[in-house]
């Protein structure tokens, strides 16, 4: 058994990318069950009743082992979360968006385990003196908030990350596949995390026609789209082809305020599905457990 086996303790080193409201219960406990690792997004999340809602509610579906992600620098109510995490049972939680130092001496004090989402080498080496027990490296390739600089692809950023730090590293990015799976594995890193190709999945709470859109998409169907000094990765459709195309300032164009309400509603024309490189690679929905199988067969 891996070290990263070891602090999630479900069956195989795949971790299930937060995607925000649409990380649905019922999907974290597919994911479980399937022998990955379920992951609540709870980055945005205030209510705690609402949370203790969703736990009891994959607690109801599966009998085995998920966690939680907090976004550090933008939820102020980590802390009452983390406390109830703790009573409910919950292990092992991820964290991204802020520094580590913010918030791991109260994951400490409370005894979670607990792994960061790296972006670049130098965030994963301050991880690792905060205190982590892990690092996830999500190279450029991934889906969700990226930075608005220069990023390395995963091809880089896991061996690199590697080599300077004695953690379990996970690779995040364009993996859907055994094939995406093992690459990981021989670049060094102990596990996975995937986010778009569990969105395209059966049990995704994602409307079809955001599921179709992922499969729709071909090579170098995504860009970077910038949200108030930061990017996230999204589909492009012939609204944001011809905008692109214009020159228009997209930052202008769409309101990260819509984001929740367009992707709930498959109105991509209000704001573009959110989604990795690797949609390219997705060509129809199939049940999370068989993702999780061919994966690791």
């Amino acid at each position: 058994m891996t070290q990263l086996l070891e602090i999630l303790g479900c069956k195989h080193p795949i971790i299930q990318g937060p995607i925000g409201h649409l990380n649905d219960p019922k999907m974290v406990a597919a994911v479980s069950e399937a022998g990955a690792f379920g992951m609540l997004a709870l980055g945005f999340e205030r209510d705690l009743g609402n949370i203790k809602r969703m736990i009891n509610e994959v607690r109801e579906l599966t009998d085995k082992p998920f966690g939680a992600n907090l976004m550090i620098a933008i939820n102020p109510k980590n802390d009452a979360i983390l406390e109830l995490l703790t009573e409910e049972g919950v292990k092992t939680v991820t964290t991204s968006a802020g520094s580590p130092k913010k918030l791991y001496p109260k994951i400490k004090e409370l005894g979670l385990k607990v792994l960061h989402v790296c972006l670049a080498a130098p965030p994963a080496v301050k991880a690792a003196d905060a205190g982590a027990d892990g690092v996830i490296a999500s190279g450029t390739e991934s889906g969700g908030l990226r930075t608005a600089g220069p990023e390395s692809t995963n091809l880089i950023l896991v061996p690199l990350v590697c080599d300077i730090v004695k953690l379990p590293v996970v690779a995040a990015g364009g993996i859907a596949d055994r094939r995406g799976y093992r690459a990981a594995l021989a670049l060094g890193a102990q596990g996975v995390q995937i986010g778009t190709a569990l969105l395209a999945s059966e049990e995704s709470p994602a409307r079809q026609a955001y599921k179709e859109a992922i499969i729709g998409c071909g090579d170098a169907g995504t860009t970077l789209l910038p949200v108030g000094g930061i990017t996230m990765r999204t589909i492009i459709n012939p609204k944001l082809e011809g905008l692109m195309a214009s020159g228009a300032d997209l930052s202008k164009e769409y309101a990260a305020g819509n984001r929740n309400k367009a992707w709930s509603k498959g109105d991509f024309d209000l704001y573009p599905a959110g989604a990795g490189q690797i949609s390219a690679l997705i060509n129809e929905i199939r049940p999370v457990k068989d993702i999780i199988e061919e994966m690791v067969s």
